[in-house]
Protein backbone atom coordinates (compact mmCIF):
# COMPACT_ATOMS: atom_id res chain seq x y z
CA UNK A 1 0.00 0.00 0.00
CA UNK A 2 1.01 3.68 -0.31
CA UNK A 3 3.74 4.95 2.02
CA UNK A 4 2.42 8.32 3.22
CA UNK A 5 5.70 9.50 4.76
CA UNK A 6 7.83 9.78 1.59
CA UNK A 7 5.78 12.43 -0.29
CA UNK A 8 5.54 14.60 2.82
CA UNK A 9 9.29 14.36 3.48
CA UNK A 10 10.02 15.36 -0.12
CA UNK A 11 7.55 18.22 0.19
CA UNK A 12 9.22 19.56 3.36
CA UNK A 13 12.58 19.47 1.61
CA UNK A 14 11.53 21.19 -1.61
CA UNK A 15 8.87 23.81 -0.82
CA UNK A 16 9.64 27.39 0.14
CA UNK A 17 7.78 29.29 2.86
CA UNK A 18 5.42 31.12 0.48
CA UNK A 19 3.49 28.08 -0.74
CA UNK A 20 4.35 25.69 2.04
CA UNK A 21 0.94 25.40 3.76
CA UNK A 22 -0.98 25.23 0.48
CA UNK A 23 1.36 22.57 -0.89
CA UNK A 24 1.11 20.52 2.31
CA UNK A 25 -2.68 20.68 2.11
CA UNK A 26 -2.61 19.52 -1.50
CA UNK A 27 -0.26 16.65 -0.67
CA UNK A 28 -2.31 15.49 2.32
CA UNK A 29 -5.59 15.52 0.38
CA UNK A 30 -3.92 13.73 -2.53
CA UNK A 31 -2.67 11.03 -0.16
CA UNK A 32 -6.15 10.65 1.32
CA UNK A 33 -7.61 10.11 -2.16
CA UNK A 34 -4.89 7.62 -3.10
CA UNK A 35 -5.54 5.67 0.10
CA UNK A 36 -9.31 5.71 -0.48
CA UNK A 37 -9.05 4.55 -4.08
CA UNK A 38 -6.75 1.69 -3.09
CA UNK A 39 -9.56 0.42 -0.88
CA UNK A 40 -12.00 0.66 -3.77
CA UNK A 41 -9.63 -1.07 -6.20
CA UNK A 42 -8.58 -3.69 -3.66
CA UNK A 43 -4.88 -3.33 -4.45
CA UNK A 44 -2.11 -0.75 -4.45
CA UNK A 45 -0.34 0.58 -7.51
CA UNK A 46 1.24 -2.18 -9.62
CA UNK A 47 0.12 -4.83 -7.10
CA UNK A 48 -1.41 -8.10 -8.16
CA UNK A 49 -3.92 -9.95 -6.06
CA UNK A 50 -7.13 -11.92 -6.01
CA UNK A 51 -8.92 -9.12 -4.17
CA UNK A 52 -8.66 -6.60 -7.02
CA UNK A 53 -12.09 -5.19 -8.03
CA UNK A 54 -11.12 -2.81 -10.84
CA UNK A 55 -8.18 -0.84 -12.27
CA UNK A 56 -7.05 2.76 -12.20
CA UNK A 57 -7.69 4.85 -15.30
CA UNK A 58 -5.76 8.11 -14.89
CA UNK A 59 -6.90 11.30 -13.16
CA UNK A 60 -9.23 14.25 -13.62
CA UNK A 61 -8.25 17.70 -12.39
CA UNK A 62 -10.39 19.39 -9.76
CA UNK A 63 -9.89 22.73 -8.02
CA UNK A 64 -10.81 23.13 -4.36
CA UNK A 65 -11.09 26.66 -2.96
CA UNK A 66 -9.91 27.01 0.65
CA UNK A 67 -8.65 29.75 3.01
CA UNK A 68 -5.13 28.80 1.91
CA UNK A 69 -6.03 29.47 -1.71
CA UNK A 70 -7.06 27.26 -4.61
CA UNK A 71 -5.80 23.69 -4.23
CA UNK A 72 -5.14 21.83 -7.46
CA UNK A 73 -6.10 18.19 -6.94
CA UNK A 74 -6.02 15.13 -9.18
CA UNK A 75 -9.02 12.86 -8.54
CA UNK A 76 -8.29 9.21 -9.46
CA UNK A 77 -10.48 7.65 -12.14
CA UNK A 78 -11.45 3.97 -12.43
CA UNK A 79 -12.12 1.78 -15.45
CA UNK A 80 -15.26 0.34 -13.87
CA UNK A 81 -17.36 2.16 -11.31
CA UNK A 82 -16.48 5.59 -10.00
CA UNK A 83 -14.69 7.28 -7.14
CA UNK A 84 -15.33 10.72 -5.68
CA UNK A 85 -13.80 11.93 -2.40
CA UNK A 86 -16.18 12.93 0.35
CA UNK A 87 -14.50 16.29 1.00
CA UNK A 88 -15.32 17.48 -2.54
CA UNK A 89 -18.94 18.36 -3.24
CA UNK A 90 -20.07 16.62 -6.45
CA UNK A 91 -21.83 18.87 -8.93
CA UNK A 92 -24.88 17.49 -10.67
CA UNK A 93 -24.99 17.98 -14.41
CA UNK A 94 -27.82 20.51 -14.38
CA UNK A 95 -26.24 22.46 -11.49
CA UNK A 96 -23.02 22.84 -13.48
CA UNK A 97 -25.04 23.98 -16.47
CA UNK A 98 -26.94 26.48 -14.34
CA UNK A 99 -23.68 27.90 -13.03
CA UNK A 100 -22.38 28.27 -16.58
CA UNK A 101 -25.52 30.02 -17.80
CA UNK A 102 -25.60 32.41 -14.84
CA UNK A 103 -21.93 33.28 -15.20
CA UNK A 104 -22.30 33.79 -18.94
CA UNK A 105 -25.14 36.21 -18.28
CA UNK A 106 -23.08 37.95 -15.56
CA UNK A 107 -20.07 38.46 -17.83
CA UNK A 108 -22.27 39.55 -20.75
CA UNK A 109 -23.92 42.23 -18.65
CA UNK A 110 -27.46 40.92 -19.15
CA UNK A 111 -28.15 39.48 -15.71
CA UNK A 112 -31.07 40.60 -13.56
CA UNK A 113 -30.89 41.54 -9.89
CA UNK A 114 -32.33 38.17 -8.97
CA UNK A 115 -29.62 36.36 -10.91
CA UNK A 116 -27.01 38.66 -9.37
CA UNK A 117 -28.20 37.75 -5.86
CA UNK A 118 -28.18 34.07 -6.73
CA UNK A 119 -24.62 34.24 -8.06
CA UNK A 120 -23.42 35.81 -4.82
CA UNK A 121 -25.39 33.36 -2.69
CA UNK A 122 -23.68 30.48 -4.50
CA UNK A 123 -20.29 31.98 -3.71
CA UNK A 124 -19.34 32.41 -7.35
CA UNK A 125 -18.41 36.11 -7.37
CA UNK A 126 -15.22 36.75 -9.27
CA UNK A 127 -15.09 33.66 -11.45
CA UNK A 128 -12.88 34.39 -14.44
CA UNK A 129 -13.95 34.21 -18.06
CA UNK A 130 -11.49 31.37 -18.66
CA UNK A 131 -13.08 29.32 -15.86
CA UNK A 132 -16.55 29.89 -17.27
CA UNK A 133 -15.33 29.04 -20.76
CA UNK A 134 -13.87 25.72 -19.57
CA UNK A 135 -17.03 24.85 -17.64
CA UNK A 136 -19.18 25.64 -20.68
CA UNK A 137 -16.98 23.56 -22.98
CA UNK A 138 -17.11 20.53 -20.68
CA UNK A 139 -20.90 20.79 -20.39
CA UNK A 140 -21.43 21.34 -24.11
CA UNK A 141 -19.53 18.19 -25.01
CA UNK A 142 -21.58 16.02 -22.66
CA UNK A 143 -24.91 17.54 -23.66
CA UNK A 144 -24.18 17.35 -27.40
CA UNK A 145 -23.10 13.74 -27.05
CA UNK A 146 -26.41 12.96 -25.35
CA UNK A 147 -28.59 14.88 -27.80
CA UNK A 148 -26.82 13.57 -30.93
CA UNK A 149 -26.46 9.94 -29.84
CA UNK A 150 -27.59 7.21 -32.28
CA UNK A 151 -31.05 5.78 -31.63
CA UNK A 152 -31.39 2.00 -31.74
CA UNK A 153 -34.49 -0.16 -32.00
CA UNK A 154 -38.14 0.70 -32.62
CA UNK A 155 -39.96 3.53 -30.87
CA UNK A 156 -43.67 2.76 -31.42
CA UNK A 157 -44.90 5.74 -29.41
CA UNK A 158 -43.61 9.29 -29.83
CA UNK A 159 -44.61 12.40 -27.86
CA UNK A 160 -43.86 15.89 -29.22
CA UNK A 161 -44.32 19.27 -27.57
CA UNK A 162 -42.77 22.72 -27.36
CA UNK A 163 -42.19 25.28 -24.64
CA UNK A 164 -41.18 28.90 -25.15
CA UNK A 165 -38.15 30.60 -23.57
CA UNK A 166 -36.77 34.13 -23.76
CA UNK A 167 -33.36 34.81 -25.27
CA UNK A 168 -31.36 37.93 -26.12
CA UNK A 169 -30.67 38.14 -29.84
CA UNK A 170 -29.34 41.09 -31.81
CA UNK A 171 -29.95 43.46 -28.93
CA UNK A 172 -33.58 42.37 -28.59
CA UNK A 173 -35.38 39.95 -26.29
CA UNK A 174 -37.32 37.36 -28.28
CA UNK A 175 -39.18 34.13 -27.58
CA UNK A 176 -37.89 30.90 -29.08
CA UNK A 177 -39.45 27.45 -29.18
CA UNK A 178 -37.68 24.59 -27.42
CA UNK A 179 -39.15 21.40 -28.88
CA UNK A 180 -38.68 18.10 -27.08
CA UNK A 181 -39.29 14.54 -28.24
CA UNK A 182 -39.89 11.55 -25.96
CA UNK A 183 -40.31 7.98 -27.19
CA UNK A 184 -41.18 4.64 -25.63
CA UNK A 185 -39.28 1.65 -26.98
CA UNK A 186 -40.51 -1.93 -27.28
CA UNK A 187 -39.07 -2.68 -23.83
CA UNK A 188 -41.64 -0.27 -22.39
CA UNK A 189 -39.09 2.33 -21.29
CA UNK A 190 -39.28 6.08 -21.85
CA UNK A 191 -36.38 7.88 -23.46
CA UNK A 192 -35.77 11.55 -24.24
CA UNK A 193 -34.54 11.45 -27.82
CA UNK A 194 -34.34 15.04 -29.03
CA UNK A 195 -34.18 18.77 -28.32
CA UNK A 196 -34.05 21.65 -30.79
CA UNK A 197 -34.32 25.43 -30.54
CA UNK A 198 -36.03 27.48 -33.25
CA UNK A 199 -37.82 30.77 -33.85
CA UNK A 200 -41.29 29.22 -34.09
CA UNK A 201 -43.24 25.99 -34.55
CA UNK A 202 -43.35 26.31 -38.33
CA UNK A 203 -43.79 23.20 -40.47
CA UNK A 204 -40.26 23.46 -41.89
CA UNK A 205 -38.78 23.60 -38.40
CA UNK A 206 -40.72 20.55 -37.18
CA UNK A 207 -40.00 18.65 -40.41
CA UNK A 208 -36.26 19.23 -40.08
CA UNK A 209 -36.37 18.08 -36.44
CA UNK A 210 -38.37 14.91 -37.16
CA UNK A 211 -36.11 14.01 -40.07
CA UNK A 212 -33.08 14.42 -37.81
CA UNK A 213 -34.64 11.89 -35.39
CA UNK A 214 -35.19 9.46 -38.23
CA UNK A 215 -31.66 10.08 -39.47
CA UNK A 216 -30.25 9.16 -36.05
CA UNK A 217 -32.03 5.81 -36.20
CA UNK A 218 -35.58 6.34 -34.93
CA UNK A 219 -37.84 3.80 -36.62
CA UNK A 220 -41.03 1.84 -36.10
CA UNK A 221 -43.09 4.89 -35.05
CA UNK A 222 -46.76 3.87 -35.00
CA UNK A 223 -48.45 6.60 -32.93
CA UNK A 224 -47.46 10.26 -32.49
CA UNK A 225 -49.08 12.23 -29.64
CA UNK A 226 -49.11 16.03 -29.80
CA UNK A 227 -51.32 19.10 -29.80
CA UNK A 228 -53.13 20.22 -32.96
CA UNK A 229 -50.55 22.75 -34.17
CA UNK A 230 -50.95 22.90 -37.95
CA UNK A 231 -47.22 22.95 -38.71
CA UNK A 232 -46.57 20.00 -36.43
CA UNK A 233 -49.42 17.94 -37.90
CA UNK A 234 -48.16 18.54 -41.42
CA UNK A 235 -44.59 17.61 -40.44
CA UNK A 236 -45.75 14.37 -38.79
CA UNK A 237 -47.65 13.39 -41.94
CA UNK A 238 -44.66 14.25 -44.10
CA UNK A 239 -42.01 12.32 -42.14
CA UNK A 240 -43.76 9.36 -40.46
CA UNK A 241 -46.26 6.82 -41.74
CA UNK A 242 -47.97 6.83 -38.36
CA UNK A 243 -51.30 7.47 -36.67
CA UNK A 244 -51.73 10.84 -34.98
CA UNK A 245 -53.31 11.19 -31.54
CA UNK A 246 -54.61 14.65 -30.70
CA UNK A 247 -53.94 15.49 -27.06
CA UNK A 248 -57.27 15.06 -25.26
CA UNK A 249 -56.38 17.63 -22.61
CA UNK A 250 -55.88 20.34 -25.23
CA UNK A 251 -58.99 19.25 -27.14
CA UNK A 252 -61.13 19.26 -23.99
CA UNK A 253 -60.10 22.86 -23.26
CA UNK A 254 -61.23 23.86 -26.75
CA UNK A 255 -64.48 21.95 -26.36
CA UNK A 256 -65.39 23.47 -22.99
CA UNK A 257 -64.87 26.96 -24.38
CA UNK A 258 -68.29 26.51 -26.03
CA UNK A 259 -69.99 25.74 -22.69
CA UNK A 260 -70.82 28.07 -19.75
CA UNK A 261 -68.27 27.74 -16.96
CA UNK A 262 -70.86 26.39 -14.52
CA UNK A 263 -71.54 23.44 -16.83
CA UNK A 264 -67.91 22.44 -17.45
CA UNK A 265 -67.91 19.59 -14.95
CA UNK A 266 -71.13 18.01 -16.25
CA UNK A 267 -70.18 18.30 -19.92
CA UNK A 268 -66.66 17.02 -19.35
CA UNK A 269 -68.03 13.98 -17.52
CA UNK A 270 -70.39 13.27 -20.42
CA UNK A 271 -67.61 13.44 -23.01
CA UNK A 272 -65.37 11.19 -20.91
CA UNK A 273 -67.93 8.41 -21.33
CA UNK A 274 -66.43 7.87 -24.78
CA UNK A 275 -62.89 7.89 -23.39
CA UNK A 276 -63.72 5.26 -20.77
CA UNK A 277 -64.88 2.63 -23.24
CA UNK A 278 -62.85 -0.61 -23.57
CA UNK A 279 -62.33 -0.50 -27.35
CA UNK A 280 -62.47 1.75 -30.39
CA UNK A 281 -65.88 0.62 -31.65
CA UNK A 282 -67.78 1.27 -28.42
CA UNK A 283 -65.85 4.52 -27.90
CA UNK A 284 -67.01 5.75 -31.33
CA UNK A 285 -70.62 4.83 -30.55
CA UNK A 286 -70.46 6.63 -27.21
CA UNK A 287 -68.87 9.69 -28.86
CA UNK A 288 -71.71 10.09 -31.34
CA UNK A 289 -74.34 9.48 -28.68
CA UNK A 290 -72.89 12.21 -26.47
CA UNK A 291 -72.63 14.62 -29.41
CA UNK A 292 -76.33 14.11 -30.16
CA UNK A 293 -77.25 14.67 -26.49
CA UNK A 294 -75.31 17.93 -26.34
CA UNK A 295 -76.50 19.26 -29.71
CA UNK A 296 -79.74 20.82 -28.46
CA UNK A 297 -78.07 22.85 -25.68
CA UNK A 298 -74.63 23.57 -27.17
CA UNK A 299 -74.72 23.25 -30.96
CA UNK A 300 -71.21 24.68 -31.41
CA UNK A 301 -69.79 21.95 -29.17
CA UNK A 302 -71.68 19.28 -31.13
CA UNK A 303 -70.36 20.76 -34.36
CA UNK A 304 -66.84 20.56 -32.93
CA UNK A 305 -67.39 16.89 -32.09
CA UNK A 306 -68.75 16.36 -35.61
CA UNK A 307 -65.45 17.56 -37.03
CA UNK A 308 -65.01 21.30 -36.50
CA UNK A 309 -67.58 22.22 -39.12
CA UNK A 310 -67.12 19.10 -41.25
CA UNK A 311 -70.19 16.93 -40.51
CA UNK A 312 -69.88 13.15 -40.42
CA UNK A 313 -71.19 11.39 -43.53
CA UNK A 314 -72.62 7.91 -43.19
CA UNK A 315 -70.80 5.35 -41.05
CA UNK A 316 -67.38 6.94 -41.63
CA UNK A 317 -66.17 8.67 -38.48
CA UNK A 318 -65.44 12.40 -38.53
CA UNK A 319 -61.87 13.76 -38.44
CA UNK A 320 -62.08 15.08 -34.88
CA UNK A 321 -63.43 11.82 -33.56
CA UNK A 322 -60.68 9.85 -35.30
CA UNK A 323 -57.94 12.12 -33.97
CA UNK A 324 -59.12 12.25 -30.35
CA UNK A 325 -59.91 8.51 -30.16
CA UNK A 326 -56.89 7.33 -32.17
CA UNK A 327 -55.11 5.70 -29.23
CA UNK A 328 -58.16 3.48 -28.61
CA UNK A 329 -57.01 1.35 -31.53
CA UNK A 330 -53.80 0.42 -29.71
CA UNK A 331 -53.33 -2.11 -26.88
CA UNK A 332 -55.67 -1.45 -23.95
CA UNK A 333 -52.76 -1.72 -21.47
CA UNK A 334 -51.29 1.46 -22.96
CA UNK A 335 -54.40 3.66 -23.32
CA UNK A 336 -53.93 5.68 -20.13
CA UNK A 337 -50.44 6.77 -21.22
CA UNK A 338 -51.25 7.55 -24.85
CA UNK A 339 -54.21 9.93 -24.85
CA UNK A 340 -52.36 13.17 -24.01
CA UNK A 341 -49.03 14.96 -23.88
CA UNK A 342 -49.12 15.00 -20.06
CA UNK A 343 -45.78 13.13 -19.77
CA UNK A 344 -44.13 15.92 -21.74
CA UNK A 345 -46.06 18.63 -19.90
CA UNK A 346 -44.50 17.50 -16.61
CA UNK A 347 -41.08 17.52 -18.23
CA UNK A 348 -41.70 21.01 -19.60
CA UNK A 349 -42.61 22.25 -16.12
CA UNK A 350 -39.24 21.10 -14.85
CA UNK A 351 -37.57 22.82 -17.81
CA UNK A 352 -39.43 26.06 -17.07
CA UNK A 353 -38.57 25.85 -13.38
CA UNK A 354 -34.87 25.78 -14.18
CA UNK A 355 -35.18 28.38 -16.96
CA UNK A 356 -37.03 30.81 -14.68
CA UNK A 357 -33.90 31.08 -12.54
CA UNK A 358 -32.03 32.51 -15.53
CA UNK A 359 -34.91 34.62 -16.84
CA UNK A 360 -33.44 35.79 -20.16
CA UNK A 361 -30.84 33.53 -21.75
CA UNK A 362 -27.79 35.29 -23.22
CA UNK A 363 -27.82 33.08 -26.36
CA UNK A 364 -29.26 29.88 -27.79
CA UNK A 365 -26.17 27.85 -26.85
CA UNK A 366 -26.88 28.55 -23.18
CA UNK A 367 -30.44 27.22 -23.64
CA UNK A 368 -29.13 23.99 -25.14
CA UNK A 369 -26.61 23.73 -22.30
CA UNK A 370 -29.09 24.12 -19.45
CA UNK A 371 -32.17 22.42 -20.92
CA UNK A 372 -30.03 19.66 -22.40
CA UNK A 373 -28.52 19.01 -18.97
CA UNK A 374 -31.99 18.84 -17.39
CA UNK A 375 -33.10 16.34 -20.02
CA UNK A 376 -29.87 14.35 -19.61
CA UNK A 377 -30.54 13.94 -15.88
CA UNK A 378 -34.22 13.12 -16.36
CA UNK A 379 -33.39 10.49 -18.96
CA UNK A 380 -30.92 8.82 -16.59
CA UNK A 381 -33.56 8.80 -13.86
CA UNK A 382 -36.11 7.19 -16.16
CA UNK A 383 -33.70 4.38 -17.04
CA UNK A 384 -33.38 3.44 -13.36
CA UNK A 385 -37.14 3.34 -12.82
CA UNK A 386 -39.67 0.61 -13.61
CA UNK A 387 -40.95 0.24 -17.17
CA UNK A 388 -43.31 3.01 -18.22
CA UNK A 389 -45.58 0.60 -20.11
CA UNK A 390 -46.37 -3.10 -19.93
CA UNK A 391 -44.11 -4.92 -22.34
CA UNK A 392 -46.78 -7.52 -23.18
CA UNK A 393 -48.87 -5.01 -25.13
CA UNK A 394 -46.27 -4.22 -27.79
CA UNK A 395 -46.78 -7.53 -29.57
CA UNK A 396 -50.42 -6.53 -30.13
CA UNK A 397 -49.72 -3.22 -31.90
CA UNK A 398 -49.70 -4.59 -35.45
CA UNK A 399 -52.95 -6.47 -34.95
CA UNK A 400 -54.61 -3.50 -33.24
CA UNK A 401 -53.66 -1.10 -36.04
CA UNK A 402 -55.17 -3.28 -38.71
CA UNK A 403 -58.57 -3.08 -36.99
CA UNK A 404 -58.71 0.70 -36.66
CA UNK A 405 -59.64 3.50 -39.02
CA UNK A 406 -56.78 5.94 -39.51
CA UNK A 407 -57.55 9.64 -39.81
CA UNK A 408 -56.81 11.21 -43.22
CA UNK A 409 -54.62 13.78 -41.44
CA UNK A 410 -52.17 11.05 -40.47
CA UNK A 411 -51.45 9.63 -43.89
CA UNK A 412 -47.87 10.15 -45.01
CA UNK A 413 -47.42 12.70 -47.73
Amino acid sequence: MTDASLPLIELLQKQDDGDFLRSVAEAVLQLLMEHDVEGVVGAGRYERGDGRQTWRNGYRDRELKTRLGALNLRVPKLRQGSYFPGFLEPRRTSEKALVAVIQEAWIGGVSTRRVDDLVQAMGLTGISKSTVSKLCKDMDERVREFLDRPLAGDGPYLWLDATYLKVRQGGKIISVAAIIAVAVNTDGRREIIGLKIGPSEAETFWTEFLRSLRGRGLQGVRLVISDAHAGLKAAIARVFDATWQRCRVHWMRNALAHVPKGKHTVVAAAIRQAFNQPDRKTASEAWRHVADQLRAHWPKLATLMDGEGVPATGPKECPTEADVLACMGFPAQHHTKLHSTNPLERLNKEVKRRADVVGIFPNEDSIIRLIGAVLFEQNDEWQSQHRYMQIEGFAQIDAAESDMLISPTTQAA
